[in-house]
């Protein structure tokens, strides 16, 4: 029973700093899947159990009286503690246990990482991974994630952001479609063509920069189509619907095998850099840090992937 109660406690501090942390009752049983009314029962029993009134709520709002912003304070030092303790004890040989939720983009986290990933849940018997697929904003709190990978993305200074590689792209299209145009010799004649724009970098001009003078240009377009998918722009483009800037590992072996013609190859995107990111805190287990690691080891080894450029 005492065993019980011990882990009963820590649950009910967990969900008050969910409750704080969320902003409402409903929006912290929708983020630990459960109902409002089991989080409100929980929320009573820590109030009764430290004998103090932690939240104050009416209809439309909810406020932490002054015991509620210390007990806030101390939870999240309880839990922190807690999660270290555990993660000690279960630890063999500094050996990651229990579960690591990550979110990767689609085009890297079904393909590129997906080998690196098989092999690390290989390695570590103990570990298990959700691994989902999104190439949304990072919400680490409401999606329940512990960290996510992300290209592309600027630099979020509330959170631990870690630059693993860069990605560079390519400008390609058919020969089919370029048979239709003069020979394609500066990258403003690029203006003329049909466009497939991969709207999450790009939409209604594209910026270049000369391989050897670093002069810039940025070239207007009329897409014919947008997309938010790298593996769309890809497809559309060996249809011959247009002219796209993708990332080169997408295309090398189109552009090897001729489907696919690469333009102003003097001219280049910026390489789009791949970031590891997760949220700001005083104790990372083990399963984290060796996932970093990893992704600091593979990431610019991947085909089509290179190590930063210094600065």
């Amino acid at each position: 029973m005492l065993k019980n109660e011990r882990i009963d406690r820590v649950e009910l501090m967990r969900t008050f700093v969910r409750i704080v942390e969320a902003g409402s009752l409903s929006a912290a049983a929708r983020q630990l899947a459960t109902t409002q009314a089991t989080i409100s029962r929980r929320l009573q029993s820590l109030e009764a159990m430290l004998g103090v009134k932690l939240v104050l709520r009416t209809t439309h709002a909810m406020k932490l009286t002054d015991d509620g912003e210390r007990c806030y304070e101390h939870a999240k030092h309880i839990i922190d503690a807690w999660l270290a303790l555990e993660d000690g004890l279960n630890v063999t040989e500094d050996e990651p246990v229990g579960t690591l939720r990550v979110r990767a983009p689609h085009a890297f986290g079904q393909q590129q990482l997906l080998a690196p990933l098989l092999e690390f849940l290989q390695r570590y018997p103990n570990l298990s991974v959700e691994w989902m697929l999104n190439d949304k904003k990072v919400d680490f709190l409401g999606d329940n994630i512990d960290c996510a990978i992300r290209v592309g993305a600027e630099v979020d200074p509330a959170t631990v952001t870690v630059l693993l590689a860069e990605v560079p792209r390519s400008v390609v299209a058919t020969p089919g479609l370029l048979e239709n145009y003069p020979h394609i010799i500066q990258p403003e004649q690029l203006s003329a063509l049909p466009w497939i724009a991969l709207n999450t970098f790009y939409q209604y001009n594209v910026s270049l920069t000369h391989r050897l003078s670093r002069e810039p240009v940025t070239i207007p377009i009329a897409p014919r189509l947008s997309t938010d998918s790298i593996y769309v722009a890809r497809n559309a483009a060996l249809a011959g619907l247009g002219v796209s800037v993708v990332s080169s590992w997408t295309v090398a072996e189109d552009v090897a095998q001729g489907r696919l013609i690469e333009l102003v190859a003097d001219w280049q995107a910026a390489p789009l850099p791949v970031h590891l990111v997760y949220p700001w805190a005083r104790y990372y287990p083990t399963r984290l840090r060796k996932f970093l690691e990893l992704m600091k080891k593979v990431m610019p080894e991947l085909a089509g992937m290179r190590r930063p450029e210094e600065k």
